[in-house]
């Protein structure tokens, strides 16, 4: 959620935002609704602070027709009371559904474009493969080698659900260890989290009301299954008041994650790559209100995943992400895409957000600052690792020509060394 205060003083800062995001948000009507709340709220403070004079005033008067004129007044000051109550009854609630749809003006430095063909290349690392035999797709392998079981996961499961098996199951293992490892070094706290969440820690990182066509309902218990660790860990201080010194916070997760995939019907249904259900290592930072310290935090987390990927040694190419691509509670954001033989080249495996106090407005997320001001706090998120999509990568650019799969020399440790994954 975005500053009232600030959209009132700077509307079409936000007018340009709904622009530059592709949001179909009415911001002259939103900001009429305020004035109209604030003005009712005006009207109700003023009648209460009539009620509480007359309340003193009405015995110590004689006359009793003054007596009786004072009497009749408290009377109408309810009627009117009940009716603010009620016009506000009406009117906070769309004021409030409306100020979810507000996006967040983007860094002024970011790219501005209608979709992801406005996103800008930052850099690459490492070398595509050159094979010099006919490479295999994930699929393929997996089955020759049988680590990877899409039949009978659809069997279990329906579409877009997969097994992974023996080394297979290994490997997705030992990538999520590694991330893992990589994080607690840097200092990361881990955390472990309910992949069920409350209605409110989807409201409050942005992901309802926009996203919830993608999340899974349990509504027998009003839970939602989580699509990332970001919405548990982010929430974990809602309507909480941190202190200065606690920050910045900096956490680490790895759990479930469920999408529904709802619109993506005949988009990416081969193989690893869109599917219902994976397992993420995610990182979060809570920090003060200070955006040139939240800006270096997105640099930093964003090398924190690049380490792992030069670990792994899989070539990729950070993207910063535009305007109409980056989502609406986004200030700034980087995408890293890990090169995927069988899809032609560079596809999303990471996505790094910088989202200033827009999540911590609606979680009620603060901190008290070293002058005692209570203040909102700035949130980032970052993928480490997600498998079995980054299994794509792995499998299809370490293959060999006899179809095995050579073991990264990062993984074989969490692999009881095994060095390559041979059919048996």
């Amino acid at each position: 959620m975005i500053d009232l205060k600030d959209l009132r003083d700077n509307p079409e800062r936000y007018k340009t935002a709904c622009e530059q995001k592709n949001k179909s948000v009415d911001i002259d009507q939103l900001l009429d609704l305020d004035r109209n709340v604030v003005k009712i709220r005006q009207q109700q403070q003023e009648l209460a602070t009539e009620k509480n004079q007359a309340g003193k005033s009405i015995a110590k008067i004689k006359d009793a027709d003054e007596r009786q004129q004072a009497i009749d007044r408290m009377s109408e000051i309810k009627v009117q009371e009940k009716q603010l109550d009620q016009q506000l009854e009406d009117l906070e609630p769309k004021l409030s559904e409306m100020l979810l749809y507000v996006p967040q003006p983007a860094h002024p430095d970011a790219p501005v474009g209608p979709d992801e063909s406005g996103n800008q290349e930052v850099r690459k690392w490492g070398d595509v493969r050159d094979f010099d035999f006919e490479p295999k797709d994930h699929v393929t392998l997996g089955q020759d080698l049988r680590i990877v079981d899409i039949e009978r996961g659809v069997k279990l499961s329906g579409t877009r659900n997969y097994l992974l098996r023996g080394a297979g199951a290994l490997l997705h293992q030992a990538v999520l260890r590694l991330a893992n490892d990589v994080m607690i070094e840097k200092g990361f706290e881990p955390v472990t989290v309910p992949v069920f969440t409350r209605e409110e820690a989807f409201i409050g990182t942005g992901w309802f009301p926009e996203g919830k066509s993608q999340v899974y309902e349990i509504p027998e218990d009003q839970l939602y299954l989580v699509g990332t660790a970001e919405v548990p860990l982010t929430s974990m201080y809602m309507n909480e008041i941190l202190t200065e010194p606690e920050l910045p916070k900096r956490y680490v997760a790895q759990s479930l994650c469920f999408r529904r995939e709802a619109g993506a019907a005949g988009k990416d249904t081969h193989g690893l790559y869109r599917i219902h259900q994976f397992e993420k290592v995610e990182q979060v930072i809570i920090c003060k209100a200070d955006v040139d310290e939240a800006n270096d935090w997105l640099e930093k987390i964003v090398a924190n995943s690049e380490e792992v990927l030069q670990a792994l040694e899989l070539p990729y190419r950070v993207l910063e992400i535009c305007t109409g691509d980056m989502g609406m509670g986004k200030y700034r954001m980087y995408d890293i895409e890990t090169y995927m033989p069988s899809r032609g080249g560079y596809c999303e495996t990471h996505s790094a957000s910088n989202l200033l106090d827009f999540q911590a407005r609606r979680l009620n997320l603060r901190y008290r600052d070293e002058n005692r001001k209570v203040q909102h706090c700035y949130t980032l998120n970052n993928t480490v690792a997600a498998s079995p999509r980054i299994l794509i990568a792995l499998m299809e650019l370490y293959q060999n020509s006899d179809g095995s799969i050579t073991v990264p020399k990062a993984l074989r440790g969490y692999m009881h060394n095994l060095e390559r994954i041979e059919k048996k």
